[in-house]
């Protein structure tokens, strides 16, 4: 849980489309706007450094100060990166109340993966649901919801519902609907049978055609 929050100092800045918003990044730093709060956005720019430091912990309350003004809470409300760096390229930050809840996205980590009796008869494992969405303060929004799947076999799914989620969290999706995930069986061995499957029917056609080819040329010499 983010019990603890993380000071970041930014600089504001105009927004001069997209050409300053490369020279900013070559330069080391991160644009980024400032939503919510009843107050009108507000562009800046931070080092990228001291952004990743303080967005290290997923959930995380910032405490932004904006051009050395005073202090005030904020969360993470979206991140843009990099699709082949990986580096965030730009960033919305949401003003928030420490004393009001919020809606957040939370991040769902499955472990125990490799010692699950289904894995280790070689089935597939599927992540379908990675992130849910969740109500609560910002100081008790957790970095992320850690699930076992422990015992799991072969053709099993596991729900929502099946997660432990703290008592001051509250779970928007449906719990009964929302897949996390599922365990299939070997589809190399899947895929083997049904080409097998596949190539024994054309052999069957095949002959079939050679029999009724055979049948008909008989048919033909005795005519004449």
């Amino acid at each position: 849980m983010a019990t603890t929050t993380t000071k970041l100092n930014v600089t504001s800045r105009e927004s001069d489309g997209s050409r300053a918003a490369r020279r900013l990044r070559r330069s080391g730093r991160v644009p980024g706007v400032l939503y919510g709060g009843g107050a009108d956005p507000v562009g800046f720019d931070a080092d990228a450094r001291e952004l990743r430091l303080a967005l290290a912990g997923s959930g995380a309350v910032l405490d932004l100060s904006v051009d050395g003004a005073k202090a005030t809470p904020v969360v993470l409300k979206e991140a843009q990166r990099d699709p082949v760096r990986g580096e965030t390229t730009h960033v919305d930050l949401l003003r928030v109340r420490l004393d009001e809840k919020i809606h957040a996205v939370v991040p769902v980590e499955l472990t125990g993966v490799d010692d699950a009796p289904g894995v280790k008869q070689g089935g597939v494992l599927e992540q379908i649901t990675r992130e849910i969405n969740v109500e609560a303060l910002p100081t008790a929004i957790p970095e992320s919801i850690v699930h076992e799947i422990g015992e799991m076999e072969i053709g099993e799914t596991i729900l929502l519902s099946a997660l432990v989620t703290p008592a001051d969290v509250t779970v928007l999706d449906d719990p009964e609907e929302t897949v996390i995930a599922t365990l299939s069986p070997p589809r190399l061995q899947a895929e083997t049978a049904e080409e097998i499957e596949s190539e024994t029917e054309l052999v069957g056609e095949a002959a079939a055609g050679e029999a009724e080819g055979g049948e008909s040329a008989e048919g033909s010499s005795g005519e004449e």
